[in-house]
């Protein structure tokens, strides 16, 4: 809020101050910072590509215009909120593809529907051009100094709605959303709200951006919402890192700079086009944007002293965990009969996945009581992923039945299935890197967390703290990191796919010794599904085998590991054989 303020004061002496040319490009670097203040949030934050920001601004600035000649009530402010309301409703129709478009077929979607629109206002016009009715500024901003200081306030507001979106669940959903589709649905996210929020909240900051452009022009027209331009404006959000505040205002600078500059040295306008383009290129392909070799820069430094005490204060809580549950490889993890007489928390049904002709999963059926660890284990290609992608909704045709804690989970999305208590984590790396560790914990967890629950069970799970970067942890922590957020979320079942990938030898028997403890101390079940058979003797009581989609064992571990089929399916395995 000081930063708003300060803002705010600076805004006004500059409109004191500059001269009256200097204040209408000014006007222009604001308009043109709130586009990509847009772009920021749809393609910097979400990840997608769209093609049509000036055109949601063209519907901005057409109602605005409508609404001056109609000489609608409670003037220019309205007239801009609704304009800008106009345009976000316009994003949602255009984000509906992006529930199943991505990358070029996108890009090639949006480009179409600017394209389209600009077919469309060379015919209609905007409202009052043919009359010559201006857009009427508010009474005390009448002037182009004034409208400039107003345009500011607008700015400001529009920064603050996004800087307070983005540190929100709305914006860790656009981040994760971007980095992970099935991550965001696993975490009870909907993927179909992220996208069409970010849409509208993009599209909505168009037409702020249009509404203020009528309102400086007095008379809008069509030449100025052209697809070229947008494509120009999507490149230079590119370059610039617009998902970064302070960069998207630097790319509304450029945006006016770079014209003026080739006036200036009296060369084509038009290169300026090309100018973006190149630097669009140079960002798409070296990975990184201005914003973030920026911000790389400031952080470098400081990640590796974090990183450093982070690493030795993980090893050393790492041998004391290990050491204090005097866990080894020969650990046998018992059963406990009070917990195996409870009720199951997970039942599975005669569950048959079939891809063509091939039967991934046959008549799969056992069931986790309730306060258990149980493992399933299997060689490789024996149908463990598909079962876990066919239970957590991302295979939902499939024959018989999947009831969770009295539950039938037919025709239940992921994301439903991981609000009724069901999660899962990933072999592959799931956590988006733009998110600090609290961000992304608050995010999965989906409720409030204390900032001592927040700590203690980041130090449970020997994690980073909460003001950590994720971009700046590795990714055998990061694994670490997704299975303490979704503890947080306080499943009724949590699936752990491989949790000691990427872990070292001691991270490994403190791991093991976590998990162990998570059924009482947490008041959840878990599923491991793990090849380092030393951690399932050590952790797991329970074991169900499957070979070649079928369960080949289930039962208590002693029971299971001396079934002479489990041995035959594992010929080979060595560490079966030990």
């Amino acid at each position: 809020m000081v930063v708003a303020v300060i803002a705010v004061a600076v805004g006004f002496g500059l409109s004191v101050g500059l001269s009256d040319y200097v204040v209408y490009l000014a006007i222009g670097a604001v308009t043109a910072s709130i586009s990509i203040l847009g772009l920021g949030v749809v393609t910097g934050s979400a990840g997608m590509i769209a093609l049509c920001q000036l055109t949601f601004g063209a519907i901005g600035a057409w109602v605005v215009a409508f609404l001056n000649n109609a000489n609608a009530p409670g003037g220019f402010i309205v007239w801009l909120v609704v304009g800008a309301a106009a345009a976000g409703v316009a994003g949602i129709l255009v984000g509906l593809p992006a529930l199943r478009l991505r990358g070029v077929n996108l890009a090639v979607v949006t480009l179409g529907f600017a394209a389209a629109a600009d077919a469309t206002l060379i015919q209609i016009q905007f409202p009052g051009v043919t009359t010559g009715n201006q857009v009427l500024r508010p009474d005390a901003f009448s002037t182009d100094s004034q409208y400039f200081f107003f345009s500011i306030i607008v700015l400001v507001v529009c920064c603050l709605v996004v800087f307070f979106l983005q540190r929100g669940r709305t914006g860790s959903s656009w981040k994760a959303v971007a980095f992970s589709e099935r991550g965001t649905a696993s975490a009870g996210q909907s993927v179909r709200n992220a996208k069409l929020s970010a849409f509208a909240v993009s599209a909505a900051l168009a037409g702020v951006a249009g509404g203020l452009l009528a309102g400086q022009v007095g008379l809008p027209y069509e030449s100025s919402f052209t697809p070229l331009q947008s494509l120009a404006l999507y490149v230079l959000a590119v370059m610039s890192g617009a998902q970064l505040i302070d960069m998207a205002i630097f790319g509304g600078i450029v945006w006016v700079l770079v014209p003026e500059l080739l006036k200036a040295w009296n060369i084509n306008q038009n290169w300026g086009f090309v100018i973006f383009g190149v630097l669009g290129v140079q960002a798409l392909t070296s990975g990184s944007n201005l914003g973030q070799a920026i911000r790389s820069a400031i952080h470098r430094r400081a990640d590796r002293r974090q990183e450093a005490a982070r690493a030795a204060a993980k090893e050393a809580s790492a041998r004391d965990t290990a050491e204090q549950a005097h866990i080894s490889t020969t650990t046998i993890a018992t059963v406990d009969p009070m917990k195996d007489a409870n009720a199951p928390v997970l039942t599975v049904e005669g569950l048959t996945v079939e891809f063509g002709a091939l039967k991934a999963l046959d008549d799969v059926s056992f069931a986790v009581p309730a306060g258990t660890v149980m493992g399933l284990i299997g060689p490789n290609g024996a149908g463990k992923s598909t079962f876990v992608d066919a239970i957590s909704g991302f295979l939902p045709r499939h024959g018989g039945r999947v009831v969770l804690d009295g539950v039938d989970l037919a025709g239940k999305t992921p994301t439903a299935r991981a609000r009724l208590g069901l999660r899962r984590t990933y072999q592959q790396d799931r956590v988006p890197p733009s998110l600090t560790v609290g961000a992304y914990v608050t995010f999965v967890a989906r409720r409030r967390i204390d900032a001592t629950e927040l700590a203690e069970t980041l130090e449970f799970f020997g994690c980073p703290p909460a003001s950590a970067r994720l971009s700046a942890i590795d990714v055998g922590t990061r694994r670490l990191i997704e299975v303490a957020a979704n503890v947080m979320a306080r499943p009724k079942l949590l699936i752990l796919d491989e949790p000691a990938a990427g872990l070292s030898h001691e991270e490994h028997l403190a791991l093991a010794a976590r998990l162990r403890e998570l059924p009482d101390r947490f008041g959840m079940s878990l599923v491991i599904i793990e090849h380092d058979l030393d951690l399932v003797r050590s952790v797991c009581p329970r074991l169900t085998v499957l070979n070649f989609g079928r369960v080949l064992a289930s039962g208590p571990q002693v029971e299971v590991l001396e079934n002479p089929d489990v041995i035959k399916a594992y010929m080979g395995e060595t560490e079966l054989l030990q």
